[in-house]
């Protein structure tokens, strides 16, 4: 979730996922990380897709794909999450 935009885990898990392969690009010619947005992406899933519409849609997947980060409890670490406490 990011503000009232609600996705399911596995489309962001699979942002995260497109998002991790293109910062492994050669350095010289990287994005900043704050400006990509991989609405180009053939793969990003269809959901998504109303977000590119938006200004503010590097920002939004940003935070999303720092939200499924792997290492994190899904269900606590975040604070688009519920259920701990």
């Amino acid at each position: 979730q990011d503000g009232d935009l609600k996705f399911s885990l596995e489309s962001v898990k699979k942002l995260k996922e497109l998002m991790d392969g293109n910062r492994h690009v050669n350095p010289r010619m990287m994005v900043p990380v704050a400006s990509y947005s991989p609405c180009q992406e053939k793969h990003l899933p269809e959901e998504f897709r109303p977000v590119c519409k938006r200004e503010d849609a590097p920002m939004i997947f940003r935070r999303l794909s720092l939200a499924a980060e792997d290492d994190l409890c899904e269900i606590c670490a975040n604070a688009a999450c519920a259920g701990c406490f």
